[in-house]
């Protein structure tokens, strides 16, 4: 009776420890999936950048409820971001908040970071280097994990730089 009790028991760590290893393996392949996808996205320069965190240089941090982002093509960055922080000037249009923009001339730096990430610099510029073309935004610096995961950091010549965490997705059409 004892054997057959050890047995049963050993038989029950055996199938759980099959079932683990199988959980494992599976979580291990959907991670992959996942920072290969990542990997396509940002070396086709075609991804977006969704923010769920804002972090202004003075205040407190606070979760997004509406929808952020930050789409990058190759021809392409266009910024729909809340701004929290102290400007320099007054707008150009004071009904305009935020950090909005689309911008067709602009420079995009990618270096591989640590642990397979990236880190990005876009640097908006003007076509004819006329101060109305490139907007405030001096630089957007993403670091980017293989996860997926992403921080943003918007410098600004007339506000305080503010920081955003999200995460990369495919850009839709």
């Amino acid at each position: 009776m004892k054997l057959l009790k050890n047995i049963s028991a050993l038989f029950f760590l055996i199938f759980i420890s099959i079932n683990i290893a199988n959980a494992q393996s599976a979580g291990n392949d959907k991670k992959a999936a996942r920072a290969l996808a990542v990997k396509n996205m940002v070396e086709a320069q075609n991804y977006v950048f969704n923010a769920n965190y804002v972090m202004p240089m003075r205040g407190v941090g606070r979760s997004l409820t509406s929808e952020y982002d930050l789409t990058v093509s190759k021809d392409t960055v266009a910024a729909f971001l809340p701004y929290f922080g102290r400007a320099y000037t007054a707008p150009y249009n004071p009904t305009e908040g935020g950090i909005k923009f689309t911008n067709t001339h602009f420079t995009y730096t990618s270096k591989a970071g640590k642990k397979g990430g990236w880190s990005i610099t876009i640097k908006p510029t003007g076509k004819d280097k006329n101060i109305s073309d490139w907007r405030d935004v001096q630089t957007l610096r993403l670091d980017i994990s293989a996860d997926g995961y992403a921080s943003l950091q918007v410098t600004s010549s007339n506000r305080d730089p503010i920081s955003f965490n999200g995460t990369i997705e495919k850009r839709g059409k």
